[in-house]
């Protein structure tokens, strides 16, 4: 099972739509999925080693992403499926550090003790 389903929202840098949600109960994952919806096959065929693909599951409470174990299993699985996002946007630039806010002492003569 997982969390309380899977929230719409957008990439803060690409600004793509995704799902985002913690999957798993234990060990749970926080999930940022693109929120196109794929087949199993389609989205089997763009998984890799970091980038799992996930199956959609409707509930009353709306959509769900759950593990795609359905790969396993050797069935075509007839969820929509969705993957892990892949934001393609420029990496963020580190802000310039804020000025120090230490005061600053007057010069004193060599030997003198400052207060």
């Amino acid at each position: 099972m997982s969390s309380s389903g899977a929230r719409q929202s957008m990439c803060p840098r690409c600004r793509g739509p995704v799902l985002r949600q913690l999957v798993g109960r234990r060990a749970a994952l926080d999930v940022t999925a693109d929120a196109r919806y794929l087949s199993a096959a389609e989205a089997k065929a763009l998984r890799r080693e970091n980038r799992l693909d996930w199956c959609l599951r409707q509930t009353r409470d709306g959509v769900d992403l759950r593990w795609a174990d359905c790969h396993a299993r050797g069935a075509t699985c007839p969820h929509p499926h969705v993957i892990d996002h892949e934001c393609t946007a420029p990496a963020v630039p580190a802000r310039a550090a804020a000025p120090s806010r230490n005061r600053t002492t007057q010069p004193v003569p060599p030997g003198q003790l400052t207060l």
